[in-house]
């Protein structure tokens, strides 16, 4: 993402999103209220006032703004929608004050313009431009001929696949499992390099398959083995995926860990509670009792809630009082574990009692 202009005074920023991860903060940026602006295409009538068959009608590509009612993001799609009030655009194309859904995307520019914009929402633009520029990661988890892959982005896990050969089909004699077997590695191994941008590659599972498919990568594959290790891991397909997040192998190659991170965050704060601890805290209203008292250490909260005022005022505090607030995206199950404990929970530095 990039900031191509800026006026604090009017409180506009106008940026260009260049990922499918741009496009996901921005739908956590963007909020009811906001003046949003970005270029629309729309079907024109004609003189006479008729709307053109569609397969003859006029479209007329221009900027449009609208005052957002309400944010959509479709991580499958890629697409993120903005509905709200036409309040500017060419008044001869389009009627102001009617609805209209705008769909901003990648590599076009969108004018923000609030009253007011948070800290928050400021520190999360930075952290998506800096965010922009880390490279890319991807889990490979192998078990017998079933491969499953996990693509991180920074709203969560992209699961691909499962990817399989018939290694282990009761027709196979001997002789051919080798070559059956390269021709199944082969297919995964092609369908990483799809990925563009990849610079880091956890080959996980269990058994000896993993380490099978390495050796295949040194072989055939030497670029993609040069940034790949292998990891061992108690199941395959997503529960390995999940299980390599959990142990924080990415962080440690300085990948985009960011999800990693948050996964191991609210597993602690699982652990606690299921160990009846006095150092961890959840709910709105404990732990704001909490964060008075200065005793939140880590802040862990949904990004659903970061436009509520009152949890704003919650991190701010926290902060201010030398703890670290963590933002945890909603889109993956370390998200979901977290919203069903009310979506805002605290490791404490000591017992409230």
């Amino acid at each position: 993402m990039r900031i191509v202009y800026q006026d604090n005074k009017r409180g506009i920023i106008e940026v260009v999103p260049e990922t499918l991860d741009d496009l996901w903060h921005l739908s956590h940026i963007i909020e009811p209220g906001d003046l949003v602006s970005s270029k629309t295409t729309r079907r024109i009538q004609d003189s006479t006032g008729e709307r053109l068959r569609s397969d003859r009608g006029i479209k007329k590509t221009f900027f449009l703004g609208i005052r957002v009612e309400n944010m959509s993001f479709h991580k499958y799609s890629g697409k993120l929608r903005a509905t709200g009030i036409i309040e500017h655009g060419p008044e001869d194309l389009v009627p102001l004050g009617s609805h209209h859904t705008l769909d901003l995307k990648l590599n076009y520019s969108i004018k923000i313009t609030k009253e007011r914009w948070s800290r928050w929402s400021i520190k999360r633009l930075k952290e998506a431009i800096k965010a922009s520029k880390k490279p890319s990661a991807i889990v490979v988890a192998i078990e017998d001929d079933v491969a499953d892959l996990g693509i991180l982005r920074q709203y969560g896990i992209e699961y691909y696949g499962p990817i399989t050969g018939s290694v282990s089909g009761k027709r196979i004699i001997q002789k051919n499992r080798k070559k059956v077997m390269n021709e199944f590695f082969d297919d995964v191994a092609t369908t990483i390099e799809n990925f563009k941008g990849i610079q880091s590659i956890i080959i996980a599972g269990p058994g000896f398959w993993k380490g099978d498919f390495y050796d295949f990568l040194k072989d055939r594959y030497p670029d993609q083995a040069k940034i790949a290790v292998v990891e061992s891991t108690g199941a395959g397909g997503r529960a390995g995926i999940s299980e390599v997040l959990k142990k924080g192998i990415l962080e440690k190659m300085a990948t985009e860990g960011r999800i990693a991170h948050e996964m191991r965050l609210v597993n602690e704060v699982l652990e606690e509670i299921g160990r009846s601890s006095k150092l961890v805290t959840y709910g709105k209203s404990q732990v704001k009792n909490a964060s008075n008292a200065g005793a939140v250490e880590k802040l862990l909260v949904i990004d659903k809630l970061v436009r509520q005022r009152d949890t704003e005022k919650i991190m701010d505090t926290v902060e201010n009082m030398g703890g670290k607030v963590m933002i945890i995206s909603s889109e993956h199950d370390g998200g979901k574990q977290l919203e069903a404990l009310g979506g805002i929970a605290a490791l404490l530095r000591y017992s409230m009692g």
